[in-house]
């Protein structure tokens, strides 16, 4: 045991952290390598994000329920962590765009074979009591390699590499140690199903309340657009462009910071209403940044909106784990993925419309709206389930 976690749920977050180190290397230089080394344009780096995204959230959901039929998680966690680790660094050999298009997509691949298997491989390695505990310490394990990633990056751009090929070849190094505590740290864990379960077949909703709350789930989504929109807006209001990357970093650590104490408190009082009040948090902070006029108002609210990320990344994971059956887990995270990523693409093209169409104000009322709206349902159709006691 490991911080009152069970060693799966331990090694899997140093397997996030570390792969989020290597990927936290590159990616942040990409649109730069991009650009001014391969003469590519901005057009063609929203393709690319496009592409690698959509092909990763189509792969959750089928790698969620291809886990569900098989014996063992571990090999499709395996095998997508192995993808993922040896595409990377391979953008460092790029000779045009449309090679880091198939490289990045090849990434995107591996993340979406190994996502759900492992979501649902942590909800099988730990008691319910303290599954709020155990996605907590894991989104913050992921929070800390993206707050660790770039900095390692600037480190060896200032002072021991030249190029920012050479720092991604060297990103290959943190992924690597990655796969490594996959293979000889991760163990399989014997699933048991109810008499009454079967797997999901594909393009089936999972039934009953869990099918609302996807569906609530995929409604606040489609008004949660990318955190890139939030950068632009300190940029709209003066914010100097070397401090864009150090507000970032402090982003990440809020998330950090915050993840596992309100997956905690999730575990003793309930986790409907730590989701609830991380809605809420979220359609405040909107508001806040639709009006927000000074960089004083731009901090405040990353901080607050970290908070966002602290109390419903790890909680809505295990409350979706409460709720599915051990047959069904696979699938589950697979839908669950799905629809936080399908979302995504809708929802920051149409605040980008907005934001076209009316400015800056405006597309953020819009996504407070629909985060208040999606709080409403789940508080009327979605009924609290009571905290599991400990067990003795």
């Amino acid at each position: 045991m490991f911080f009152g976690l069970s060693g799966n749920v331990f090694f899997l977050g140093l397997v996030s952290l570390f792969t989020d180190v290597s990927s936290e290397m590159i990616y942040p230089l990409l649109p730069l390598f991009l650009t001014s080394t391969l003469g590519a344009g901005p057009a063609f780096l929203g393709v690319i994000e496009g592409v690698a995204e959509t092909t990763a959230s189509l792969l959750k959901l089928c790698s969620g329920i291809v886990s569900d039929r098989v014996k063992a998680r571990k090999p499709l966690v395996l095998f997508g962590y192995g993808l993922s680790a040896l595409a990377r660094p391979l953008i460092a050999a790029a000779p045009s765009a449309f090679t880091v298009l198939l490289i990045r997509t090849g990434d995107r691949i591996g993340k979406g074979i190994r996502t759900s298997p492992r979501d649902a491989l942590i909800a099988d390695s730990v008691d319910p009591e303290v599954r709020g505990k155990a996605y907590g310490f894991h989104r913050s394990m992921d929070h800390a390699g993206a707050l660790v990633g770039p900095l390692i990056a600037t480190f060896l751009l200032s002072y021991l590499v030249t190029d920012v090929r050479s720092v991604f070849w060297l990103a290959a190094i943190p992924g690597v140690i990655a796969v490594l505590l996959i293979v000889f740290r991760v163990r399989e864990v014997e699933r048991h199903a109810s008499a009454s379960s079967s797997p999901v077949r594909l393009g089936m909703l999972p039934p009953g309340r869990l099918r609302t709350y996807l569906l609530i789930l995929f409604l606040f989504t489609l008004g949660n657009s990318s955190d890139t929109f939030l950068l632009l807006k300190a940029g709209k209001l003066g914010m100097p462009p070397f401090r864009i990357p150090l507000l970032w970093a402090f982003f990440h650590l809020v998330k950090m910071l915050s993840s596992m104490p309100f997956g905690v408190l999730s575990d003793r009082i309930g986790r409907r209403g730590i989701i609830l009040a991380g809605w809420s948090v979220y359609a405040i902070s909107y508001v806040g940044f639709a009006f927000a006029a000074t960089e004083l108002h731009i901090w405040l609210l990353f901080t607050v909106y970290g908070l966002f990320y602290g109390l419903t990344e790890g909680v809505e994971k295990a409350f979706l784990a409460d709720m599915a059956d051990p047959a069904q887990r696979g699938a589950a995270f697979g839908w669950y993925n799905f629809a936080v990523g399908a979302g995504a693409l809708p929802a920051s093209i149409v605040f980008g419309l907005i934001w076209s169409r009316y400015g800056n104000v405006a597309p953020f009322l819009f996504g407070a709206l629909l985060a208040a709206v999606a709080a409403l349902f789940l508080a009327v159709a979605v009924p609290a389930q009571k905290p599991v006691p400990p067990s003795r």
